[in-house]
């Protein structure tokens, strides 16, 4: 097994139980994985973010990766900020609504709806600023329509049923592919756990020339 390490973070309303099977298959590439979970509604934000920059801190591998689904890969790259240095591994997204959620923002509209997306609403649906940060992000969007979105009725683009593509397509990634899946299927399938492992080792989610 290498010295490389991957923290694993779960989107909102699950926890990291949900990444049970990625994990599984990170472990298999040769990975040292461990799950992070955080409360993604009645927690408060800043506080997942500085438990999470601890856990980062606090790794004694080579090389610490972050790994996370819709919310948690917005939660991985705000974490940025708060290391005293910056990461020595690569960040992956899978269908993290970057530039902000068309269903977030239909759920939060008003009255207790915001209530659902509780101390996660205002980065799901602003997303992040456009600036690159320190470390190489790649992003795995879901390409089959299958989820909230489409009862919600937001989407006129390609979408995982919950995220667009548009929405992960982020000025501040190296990389951007897409995978036939749904949002769920992102955790669950074989061929993004393949591509996540790739571009944590090499920076890329392309296949190396043979």
């Amino acid at each position: 097994m290498s010295d490389e390490a991957v923290i694993l973070i779960h989107g909102v309303w699950m926890r990291g139980f949900s990444l049970l099977l990625l994990r599984r298959r990170l472990d298999e590439a040769g990975f040292r994985t461990e799950l992070f979970d955080y409360a993604s509604v009645f927690g408060r934000d800043e506080h997942s973010l500085d438990r999470l920059s601890r856990r980062i801190r606090a790794q004694t591998s080579r090389r610490v990766h972050l790994v996370g689904h819709s919310l948690g890969g917005l939660v991985a790259l705000r974490t940025l900020d708060r290391l005293p240095s910056p990461l020595e591994g690569r960040v992956v997204c899978l269908g993290s609504p970057l530039n902000g959620s068309a269903v977030a923002r239909r759920l939060n509209r008003r009255g207790r709806r915001a209530q659902l997306l509780g101390c996660s609403a205002d980065v799901l649906c602003r997303g992040l600023s456009q600036l690159a940060p320190p470390t190489e992000v790649g992003v795995i969007a879901g390409t089959r329509a299958v989820g909230l979105g489409q009862l919600l009725g937001v989407f006129d683009g390609p979408n995982d049923g919950t995220v667009s593509v548009a929405e992960t397509r982020w000025s501040g990634a190296a990389e951007h592919c897409e995978v036939s899946v749904s949002h769920t299927g992102l955790t669950l399938s074989s061929a993004t756990a393949a591509l996540a492992a790739r571009f944590l080792r090499s920076g890329s989610f392309a296949a190396p020339a043979t």
